[in-house]
Order: structure tokens, then sequence, then C-alpha cells
């Protein structure tokens, strides 16, 4: 298959075909994932091509779904698991991050956990409070979870391939706003925990990942029109994050924003900005700064969710903060 324009939930539906046709061991379930399609469709087709075995419909209960793939990744299967928001994760974390991340360490490396867990975050679509947050960070501070979050079609795919192939659980957390986006899809499979530089710059490094990706370029684009380069760098993966890169870029530009949907207090963006300030102080001209959301939770009306929102303004801003 050569590159194709293909949107990001077409690129996440291929990966999953290609999967379950190169892997036998390879299963899909969760809720309305099978006959219809899931609720964004990126499960459509596959009931028709793999049957109900492998493609299965699950009960309303993510406690349950989650334990099930637990059991059968812990039997020899490669489940990939479908949770709807990742606001319901909530209901499956024992299962998660006391089963399935605890068990190559409980086991002394004598058994594993190949199993995926996709779902959706992030705002945008006034989904309200319950079906819009940000929970990365939750997971990234378990021991034994793996975590990444595409920013592009292309990304959305070869993530997805890596995460399944991978022999430990990896979250795939996928941004619902992105699923419309349209990019060249190759195929091809990542590297868990390595960043991509998306656009190179000299004066500041932003670093981001999933659909702030494209905030922090533009953001980057109106800097350069006042002669400011910003590098921006898209982590792809959370948990492990690429620090070497990151580190690089701030050797290069000696200034640093980090840049999230999730809220800034306690986030993904707190810990790479504790470890540039460690590990890159000396080459540090001025403090690591964060843009994220308020600590509060996501409005539901649109006009406020849209203040409640990263924008690139915020990012400009903190840009020229840094600068000055």
């Amino acid at each position: 298959m050569s590159a194709q324009e293909i949107r990001y939930v077409q690129a996440v539906a291929q990966a999953l075909r290609d999967s379950l046709e190169a892997d036998e061991r390879v299963m899909v379930l969760g809720e309305d994932i099978a006959a219809a399609g899931g609720s964004f469709k990126a499960t459509r087709g596959l009931l028709e091509a793999f049957g109900p075995e492998r493609v299965r419909d699950t009960p309303i209960s993510e406690a349950s779904i989650v334990s099930a793939a637990v059991g059968a990744a812990l039997t020899g299967m490669r489940p990939v698991v479908e949770i709807m928001f990742m606001d319901f994760v909530t209901l499956a974390m024992d299962a998660l991050v006391n089963q399935a991340a605890k068990a190559r360490f409980m086991f002394g490396g004598q058994g594993s956990v190949p199993m995926v867990l996709r779902t959706p975050h992030g705002g945008g679509l006034s989904a309200g409070p319950q079906h819009s947050q940000c929970l990365e960070a939750w997971l990234a501070h378990v021991p034994g979870l793996k975590v990444v979050c595409p920013s592009t079609p292309q990304d959305a795919y070869s993530l997805l391939r890596a995460a399944i192939a991978d022999p430990d659980p990896v979250v795939v957390v996928e941004h619902k706003a992105l699923y419309g986006q349209k990019g060249p899809v190759e195929p091809s499979v990542a590297r868990i925990g390595e960043a991509r530089i998306v656009r190179p710059g000299r004066d500041l490094t932003l670093v981001s990942y999933g659909a702030t990706v494209a905030v922090c370029m533009q953001a980057a684009e109106a800097l350069a029109r006042e002669d400011i380069e910003a590098e921006v760098i898209d982590l792809r993966s959370i948990q492990p994050w690429d620090r070497e890169t990151v580190l690089a870029s701030l050797a290069r530009t000696h200034r640093a924003v980090v840049v999230h949907e999730a809220v800034t207090a306690f986030g993904v963006g707190a810990e790479i900005a504790a470890c540039l300030s460690d590990e890159g102080f000396d080459d540090l001209d001025a403090p690591v700064l964060r843009v994220g959301a308020p600590f509060m939770p996501v409005p539901f009306a649109s006009s406020l969710e849209k203040g409640y929102a990263v924008n690139a303004e915020a990012v400009i801003a903190a840009a020229r903060k840094t600068l000055n």
C-alpha cells in the first residue's frame, strides 16, 4: 500500500484492519464497535471482514471490558479495547493500573499483557465535562503503561500499529476533534518514545502533542512574521517521552514552552518543565513556561469551551514572555 490521503479516523481503522490481517491473535472489543462500527466509526467494516469472534461488541461495563482484555492478553491474545470516551477510563482503572501495568513486574518478567486501550480525549465538540477530559497525565504516571498521542493521520496509523505489536500495555489517546483531519498515510510502524521536530527554529522550543501541535504551528507561523523562529516538537509519545530530542532542541534555542490541552496543574507539561529545568539548566536563558487549560471542568456551552481551550494567542503570549 503506497501513501494515500485519508482521514485520521480512517487511518485508525486501517491500522486495526492491517493488524487483524497480520496476526490472528489480534482482536477488537468494546461498546458498539462491531455492528455499529464505533461511536466515531473507527471500527466500521471490521465485523464483516473478521467475524464476531475477533470483533466483539461488549456490555456497557468498562471495568469488565478491560478486565477481559487483560485476561485475554495474559493467555496469548493481543486485544485492542476501545473506551468510547477517555472520561470512562475511570471505570477501568483497577484492571488497567493494578493488573495490566503491574503484571510483568509481579511475574518476574515471565508474563506480560500485550493489550492496547484506544480512547478519544479532548474538547471542541461541546460534549461537556464528562466527555471532554484529557487524562493522559494520570496514565503516564503509572509504571508499566506506555501512552502515545498521535497528532496526524500518519501517526494515528503507525503508532497504533506499534502499540498493537508491543509486548506490554499501551494506551493510545486520540483527539476526537482530529478524526476528520486528512493527510498522507503509508504503511509503517513507529517507534514508541520517539518525538518529531515538526518545524525547526532558533529562538525557542514549543513542545506539544496531539491536537495542540497544530496550535503550536499556528503560533510559530505568527511569530515568524515578527522574525521569531520557534522550533515545534511533536512528542507523539508521552510515556516514555523523548527527552533527548527535547533537551537537544533546548540546547539550540535556550528557551522552552510546553503546550497541552489538559489542565496545566500536575500535567505532562509539569514533568517536562521539571526535567528541562534540572537536566537542561545550563542551557536555559529563561524559565520553562507551560500553556494548558485552567483548573476547572470543561464547560459544555460552546462559547465557554472556546474560552477554556488552548489557542495560538496563549502560546504566542508565552513565547513573547520567555523571550523578554
